[in-house]
């Protein structure tokens, strides 16, 4: 079987405390090129997490000191994005429902195929990768968007749009009829932590780029304000 490298590598944090389960899943991320990490307990999942960013997280439900349904929702609560997938044991069906509205992304019952895992991981990345999500060409509301030639054209009319008003599209298009906040959007974006500075800088993109998309600015049918939560996309 040959190795399927992604061509940007993804960092995994791997939460699991059976250690021959642990090593397994190791050995079969790093062959498909990801970058894992381990943690054997859910504190010390919460400290890795607390220290640095990863791409997704495998979380297994059974831990010892925290729970993986207490550790994924304490990270939701404190507003990490990154994509969860647990790991459950047979017969956790509960569980598996409480985990998904705690914020989880997906599931895999164990015992699991490793080529199954490998097509759920693919499966959340492309879901929470806006480029993967919606390519470099697109519909968005009633505008055709060129990502790559940063232009979108709504019938005969070309508007130019930078490079930050495309990635903010782009998020957009990969979530959409999702209410998206501001420390979201910035973190995703910009890829940093949001400040009253990041409050100020995404609501002014925001705005720029409604006077770019929107035939009316006052009513926006595009990006829609959801009051005193975010913005959304709906269609």
């Amino acid at each position: 079987m040959e190795s399927k490298v992604p061509t940007a590598q993804k960092n995994i944090l791997v939460v699991e405390d059976e250690q021959n389960i642990q090593s397994a899943l190791v050995d079969f991320l790093e062959y498909h090129g990801f970058a894992a990490t381990v943690a054997s307990d859910g504190l010390e999942a919460e400290r890795i997490a607390a220290e640095r960013s990863f791409d997704l997280i495998l979380l297994d439900l059974m831990l010892p000191k925290i729970s993986g349904e207490q550790l994924c929702s304490k990270w939701r609560q404190e507003g990490l994005q990154t994509p969860i997938l647990m790991l459950t044991a047979k017969g956790q069906e509960k569980e598996k429902i409480t985990g998904l509205e705690l914020g989880a992304d997906d599931y895999i019952t164990k015992p699991f195929s490793l080529e199954e895992l490998l097509a759920r991981i693919k499966a959340v990345l492309r879901r929470t990768d806006p480029a993967r999500a919606v390519g470099q060409r697109f519909q968005f509301g009633d505008l055709n968007v060129d990502i790559a030639a940063l232009k979108i054209r709504r019938q005969d009319e070309e508007i130019e749009i930078s490079k930050r008003e495309a990635e903010i599209i782009q998020y957009f298009a990969a979530n959409p009829n999702r209410v998206i906040s501001r420390d979201e959007l910035y973190k995703e974006v910009w890829k940093d932590t949001m400040t009253d500075l990041g409050t100020r800088t995404t609501d002014m993109h925001i705005a720029k780029l409604r006077s770019k998309i929107e035939l009316d600015t006052n009513d926006p049918k595009i990006i829609k304000t959801v009051r005193g939560a975010g913005y959304k996309y709906e269609i």
